[in-house]
């Protein structure tokens, strides 16, 4: 049996036809390290920052962090995550715009603002005949382009392109009502826990809807030893 994108030789054990609950795991195990690096990390640099040299300071650093990350990746030639690109482009436009106003609310106020644009651009992608998520679903799931443009699989991408719209909206909501009502050290961590929720449920769903359209439409998938997700096509005998 092939699959799109052989597997490293570290995935020797192969789990074909796994349960939704198996993939949602592997999905979150992946995401995990995206998450913490474009959020958790970023979050903790600036609490630290602020605490030790005050608000400047703790905004540059959280910045500084994210661009290291890139960094990083670009040095190595790794691909850098989506997740991690949005984050990174987001802080230094609020960067940008703190120095120049020197103003933490602006600073604050700006990721609400980007979270509203994510969800038009979310939107606008489906308009276009390019959901969004058929770009960030090839940082969890290997599969080959006959793969990726069935009529099923495409619907699914603008389903689920429309769901990540919803979540974007509901964070940015949720987020200028806590800007709006506690104080900035509260809303900071708030928001994050908030963001971590909202994006855990999305996969769950992202997951369920994922799995039922796959099997429905005769697709094949399976999860490789080190959590990688391949879908593929079934061989004809």
């Amino acid at each position: 049996m092939s699959f799109a994108g052989e597997a490293s030789r570290s995935e020797v054990s192969w789990s074909v036809d796994p349960s939704w609950p198996s993939v949602v795991w592997a999905v979150l195990r992946r995401l995990f390290p995206y998450l913490v690096e474009a959020t958790v990390i970023p979050t903790v640099v600036y609490y630290l920052g602020l605490l030790a040299f005050g608000q400047t300071w703790g905004i540059l650093a959280a910045a500084g962090c994210t661009g290291l990350s890139v960094a990083r990746r670009i040095v190595r030639r790794q691909p850098v995550p989506g997740l991690l690109l949005l984050a990174s482009i987001g802080i230094s436009i609020r960067v940008g715009m703190y120095l120049i106003n020197e103003n933490a609310l602006v600073y604050f106020v700006q990721p609400i603002i980007k979270t509203l644009a994510t969800a038009l651009f979310f939107g606008v992608s489906v308009m276009v005949g390019k959901p969004l998520v058929a770009r960030f679903a090839a940082d969890f799931c290997v599969f080959t382009d006959d793969v990726g443009n069935r009529p099923a699989i495409v619907s699914l991408f603008r389903r689920l392109t429309y769901l990540w719209a919803g979540a974007q909206i509901t964070i940015a909501v949720v987020d200028l009502t806590l800007l709006l009502t506690v104080p900035i050290t509260v809303f900071v961590a708030t928001a994050a826990g908030v963001a971590w929720t909202i994006m855990s449920a999305g996969v769950v769903l992202t997951v369920a809807d994922a799995v039922r359209t796959t099997r429905g439409d005769g697709l094949g998938t399976a999860l490789a030893g080190g959590g990688r997700l391949h879908a593929y096509v079934h061989p004809i005998a």
